[in-house]
């Protein structure tokens, strides 16, 4: 910092040692001359202007009215006709005040611009002439207004910038909540779940039947430990994002589970008391690491649901492999209600399951059935297979 601040400094001693030569090295040529040589000599300010405008802006203003003042030769020219042509070097104060509109607060750019018009509206006074007066009043004026306007324009366009920034980080960290919050009630609902009708079996059967008790016991056990080892992942992926995890790091982070996994989903959910059917139907392949995840989140939240809301023994689960689509179907002879499930005041289930289905373009519809019971089904559209004789690495 104390190094682009020197070089600012010293951009700022060669404009001023700029304008001492055209000022009284060359006093034999026309103003004309000297309003575009102190226009050029401005970018020497552009260090200071980028670091202290103000600064940058006070300069520029010593400079050029250093120009307008230093007397040219009469012999070139007419005394008036020489200063009109020197005021071209407010030129270079305008290009400055624009840059400090841009950046600079509102007040602070009000009183520069007050203070810049004024200056060159007090020199074309004391050193202009009749109807070169007038004239060069009014392009004071325009190029001042035109230079606020300029850094005005800037100034709006950087802040919609930054509202649009925000508002998209914004987006962003409200759907990564989204997920996590999907992801974890996913996880640990069904968990909870099973936890909680193996305890009410235990305590019912602890006395007459100890045998069913210790079997219910231990499937609360590796529920419970299955479900730390799942938020376990998901916190240590959580703190690696926010610190950024270097290549070198082993990953500790199983696989995210998948439809190759709803035989252990329906064992689970069989220890709960419910019997599940599962069926695939069509050429089973693998499918998106994304739709395979979201199908498995539906399957777990609808049997959650059964299990905890429909009052029956048995459901069963169709996997569909589409031409186009992965259907997804959970359908059991309960009640007929979703319960809690169904994303009333109590729990988000069923909006869980549409969120995710909604995210893949996908299509989704939950109720009772006419003939009893309740019907989960989703459709999640799969990307178009490649030809046939085409290598799996150009898909």
């Amino acid at each position: 910092m104390t190094r682009t601040k020197a070089a600012a400094w010293v951009g700022g001693a060669c404009y001023l040692l700029m304008v001492s030569v055209l000022v009284g090295a060359a006093p034999r040529a026309s103003g004309t001359v000297h309003g575009v040589g102190a226009l050029l000599a401005v970018s020497l300010l552009a260090g200071m202007v980028r670091r202290m405008p103000p600064a940058a802006l006070a300069m520029a203003l010593f400079g050029s009215t250093a120009v307008v003042v230093g007397r040219p030769s009469p012999a070139q020219e007419s005394l008036a006709a020489s200063y009109q042509g020197q005021f071209l070097a407010y030129l270079a104060v305008d290009l400055v005040l624009g840059f400090l509109v841009a950046t600079c607060a509102r007040r602070a750019s009000v009183i520069a611009v007050a203070v810049s018009f004024a200056v060159q509206l007090l020199v074309i006074g004391g050193f202009a002439h009749g109807d070169a007066m007038t004239v060069n009043a009014v392009i004071a004026l325009l190029a001042t207004a035109a230079s606020g306007m300029a850094g005005l324009l800037i100034r709006e366009r950087r802040e919609h910038a930054v509202a649009l920034r925000a508002q998209e980080v914004g987006e962003a960290v409200t759907a990564e909540r989204l997920r996590i919050a999907r992801e974890l009630h996913d996880m640990v609902a069904h968990s909870i779940g099973i936890i909680a009708i193996q305890a009410g079996v235990g305590g019912r059967v602890i006395r007459t039947q100890p045998e069913e008790a210790r079997e219910a016991l231990r499937a609360i056990e590796a529920t419970s430990r299955e479900t730390l080892s799942g938020l376990r992942r998901t916190l240590v992926s959580l703190r690696q994002a926010d610190r950024g995890a270097t290549p070198s790091e082993p990953s500790p982070l199983a696989p995210s589970p998948g439809l190759a996994d709803l035989e252990q989903l329906a064992a689970a959910t069989a220890d709960a008391g419910v019997r599940v059917e599962l069926r695939r139907s069509g050429e089973q392949r693998p499918v998106p690491a994304d739709i395979d995840l979201s199908a498995y989140r539906i399957v777990q939240e609808a049997l959650t649901n059964v299990v905890r809301h429909a009052g029956t023994g048995r459901c069963r689960v169709t996997i569909g492999y589409g031409d186009e689509e992965l259907s997804v179907e959970v359908v059991d002879e309960g009640r007929g209600t979703g319960g809690t499930g169904n994303g009333s005041a109590h729990g988000f289930g069923i909006i869980g399951m549409r969120e995710r289905a909604g995210l893949l373009h996908g299509r989704f519809s939950a109720g009772p059935r006419p003939e009893g019971g309740f019907r989960v089904a989703a459709g999640l559209p799969l990307p178009a297979p490649a030809p046939a004789g085409v290598p799996v690495g150009a898909r």
